[in-house]
């Protein structure tokens, strides 16, 4: 990528309920601060923003496009272009992002040079979608639980179990099967030593699986 040194940087905005993966986003992008000016990092919040020009929704623990968070995040005139940054590129999943208008649906495998190009491309005007025929399986940037050995998909789910939600709405809000979730559960436990949802809740609650809140700035301690 290159940009004109008189250029003024992309002003992005990184949105999710955890510090640890909005922070992770911001360490990735770091790099490219000439280019990329992250203006807040929202955690948890709702509200008005700081007017960006593209705000990216991590969909970690999240509703995915099918829920009313990025319904939201388009009407806010301040939130500028959305981006959906993601793990689940289930395609009924990517059409109903393009039939509502986000003008990007990354997955989570990009590093962190193709993250940082698809945003640049999104706010020259482009629509991205990462391409599903060549994306990796690998999910990059951090999450709760990845210091103990949870996978993304098993955290987030780990994540929704310790905030009181079923296997069935855990199946609906992550846009997985409900075999998915089970099996997701299975290898979580053994990871986390435990064999009951109470005892799974309770190490999730200390484990820091609760979502947070707040908003942050780049110079924020």
């Amino acid at each position: 990528m290159s940009q004109d040194a008189d250029a003024t940087p992309l002003r992005l905005a990184i949105r999710n309920d955890y510090v640890v993966v909005v922070l992770g986003i911001a360490a990735m992008l770091e790099p490219y601060q000439d280019q990329i000016e992250i203006v807040e990092v929202i955690v948890g919040e709702s509200g008005e923003c700081t007017p960006v020009d593209i705000t990216l929704y991590d969909a970690f623990s999240q509703s995915q496009i099918d829920g009313s968070d990025v319904d939201d995040l388009l009407n806010d005139p301040a939130a500028g272009k959305v981006v959906v940054l993601t793990w689940n590129v289930n395609p009924t999943l990517v059409r109903l992002a393009t039939d509502k208008g986000v003008s990007g649906y990354l997955s989570k495998s990009v590093d962190a040079a193709e993250l940082a190009a698809s945003l640049m491309r999104i706010h020259g005007g482009e629509v991205v979608i990462t391409d599903q025929t060549t994306r990796s399986s690998k999910v990059r940037g951090q999450w709760p639980g990845r210091e103990y050995g949870l996978t993304a998909r098993e955290a987030e789910v780990v994540s929704l179990v310790t905030q009181g939600l079923s296997n069935e709405a855990i199946a609906k809000q992550s846009f997985i099967s409900i075999n998915s979730v089970k099996s997701y559960i299975r290898t979580a436990y053994r990871k986390m030593g435990v064999t009951t949802r109470a005892q799974a809740v309770l190490w999730g609650v200390q484990h820091g699986l609760l979502p947070d809140r707040g908003r942050l700035t780049p110079d924020a301690d």
